[in-house]
């Protein structure tokens, strides 16, 4: 039975969007002053803190299988916040968390190799939209793709890996447990990667600093978690991917509003196809649907 759903639901997603689209600016001033990798490190610590907090009561469901699953899924989760940080870093934030944030588009792919899940026809149609998307979006008049561009679309396969790597092991467990774990490995591998790579001499703690640190670890990972926990109570899957899936458009808004992003019509057809590559993604629109999965959901809906 589909989920009716709830204002307060979608508010709370709506949220979600806005604040994860803003963290590009948090990141892109933050980033200024002290190197990636601290940056992460502190801001997973402090997620950890809050959502250690948070589900206090059932941190005693914690065993041998939650650590193995955290693990897997928590390295993924870095892989997948490393590249889109330095995505950011190296390109305008408004395009770059864009490309980062195309990630649906390839879940269905890693999943066939992972889960033995073939991709659906709406599924390779948004696939080739999205290609076709990014090809706008990022090919200069050289025919050439930015190494940060190149970045920013790995990020979003490490955020399809870590997707996929959430179904496989995170399957059957807490998601308020499993999203913890994933942030204290996390933590740890930025801690490891910061304190053995970067040179923290040249790092300048000040107030733009203390700021973005807090607002990325308290507001865009502890409540939007917990935020996003709370709406798929009363949100349907697909209610909750297509306004989180706002998050791009809200993207494109902060680049231009704070780092002066221009909109050329290559980008902005890009953009449309992007967006609509998602849509495809998420809705599995009934056009795009064999007879086959027609009939099962049918069936499905009669029982």
């Amino acid at each position: 039975m589909q989920k009716s759903g709830s204002l307060k639901g979608k508010l709370l997603l709506l949220f979600v969007s806005v604040a994860w689209a803003s963290s590009i600016v948090a990141v892109k001033g933050s980033t200024d002053f002290i190197p990636p990798g601290m940056l992460l490190a502190t801001r997973f610590t402090i997620a950890s803190i809050v959502l250690a907090v948070i589900y206090r009561k059932k941190l005693k469901l914690i065993d041998k299988e939650y650590i193995k699953s955290g693990i897997f899924i928590g390295i993924c989760l870095f892989c997948a916040y490393f590249s889109q940080t330095i995505g950011v870093m190296l390109e305008m934030p408004g395009k770059s968390h864009f490309l980062s944030s195309a990630y649906c588009i390839f879940v269905p792919f890693i999943g066939w190799a992972v889960l033995k899940e073939r991709p659906k026809l709406y599924h390779i149609v948004a696939a080739v939209t999205c290609a076709i998307g990014i090809i706008f979006v990022s090919v200069a008049g050289s025919l050439s793709i930015s190494f940060g561009d190149t970045i920013s679309i790995v990020s979003s396969l490490f955020w399809a890996t870590q997707i996929v790597a959430i179904a496989k092991w995170g399957k059957g467990k807490d998601p308020g447990i499993i999203t913890m774990l994933q942030f204290i490995v996390s933590a740890v591998l930025a801690w490891i990667f910061t304190l053995t790579q970067e040179d923290l001499s040249i790092g300048q703690v000040n107030g733009t600093v203390v700021f973005g640190v807090l607002y990325l670890g308290i507001v865009c990972s502890g409540l939007c978690f917990l935020f996003q926990t709370i709406s798929q109570k009363t949100e349907s899957p697909t209610s909750v991917s297509i306004i989180l899936s706002f998050e791009n458009i809200f993207g494109i808004v902060f680049g231009m509003v704070f780092f002066a992003e221009t909109l050329t019509i290559n980008k902005a057809i890009g953009f449309v196809l992007m967006f609509a590559a998602i849509l495809i993604a998420e809705l599995h629109p009934n056009w795009l649907k064999t007879k086959a999965e027609k009939a099962l959901e049918t069936s499905n809906e009669i029982a």
